[in-house]
């Protein structure tokens, strides 16, 4: 365990009304205590999971692999400004780490290709191969084999994006014994059933007010997909 708990300063928020500010969430909830080696972020769209992923990044000094944004017709100064506002309890001091989102990772291959034009010998960490000749599945996971095995702070947002569900499950392998070699420490957030049956893992629901711990089987991920499942020709003809 590398961190211990995610602690909101709301106190200390610049607004109140822009977001991310003004999530109830981040206003009512006290802090978030991280328990197990890997824990698990859920909750609709737009309930903050994403946001408090890249925002631990930012506090933890992690970087993110990200090319300058272009012309935006909207543009909210406050955007990436909560990890101004947490805090971070360290177990025993910092450690390196990672953040991943399947959106910018081809960033990140990108930058990879160029240094190993002058190192080949790094594209040795993920796989022997260059990133950007694999598909976006086959690029992801030569990536999570490579870096879970290393002691670290791993940070991922929606990593099944991009994912078949047998690769998801070949995910769900790598977590569990990275998880378990006792060197790596997982935060994700994700919408994916598989990845959150992951045996010992805590869940935290960005549903509930405030963010609570909940069991797989309460999940709404859990119970969807199973109702669909077992009443599939209901729901379809319901269409």
């Amino acid at each position: 365990m590398h961190i211990q708990e995610v602690k909101f300063l709301s106190e200390r928020y610049p607004q109140s009304d822009v977001h991310p500010f003004n999530l109830r969430n981040f206003n009512i909830t006290e802090r978030i205590d991280i328990t197990t080696p890997v824990t698990f972020f859920v909750g609709e769209n737009g309930t903050g999971k994403s946001t408090l992923i890249r925002a631990i990044a930012h506090r933890c000094d992690i970087h993110i692999w990200e090319t300058p944004g272009g012309m935006r017709y909207v543009v909210n100064p406050y955007e990436e400004e909560l990890y101004r506002y947490i805090d971070v309890s360290w177990t025993d001091g910092m450690v390196p780490g990672s953040f991943f989102a399947s959106e910018i990772f081809q960033n990140f291959a990108a930058f990879l290709d160029e240094w190993a034009a002058a190192s080949p010998g790094i594209l040795e960490y993920f796989g022997g191969s260059s990133l950007m000749t694999k598909s976006h599945g086959q690029c992801h996971m030569a990536f999570f084999k490579s870096r879970f095995s290393r002691k670290g702070l791993y940070l991922l947002d929606e990593p099944e994006n991009a994912l078949s569900p047998q690769t998801q499950m070949e995910l769900l392998t790598v977590l569990g014994e990275a998880s378990r070699a006792g060197n790596a420490q997982f935060i994700i957030a994700t919408h994916s059933p598989l990845l959150l049956a992951l045996p010992g893992a805590t869940i935290y629901s960005f549903d509930e007010e405030p963010i609570a711990e909940v069991e797989y089987e309460k999940t709404d991920h859990y119970r969807i997909y199973r109702d669909f499942l077992n009443n599939r020709e209901r729901y379809l003809t319901e269409l």
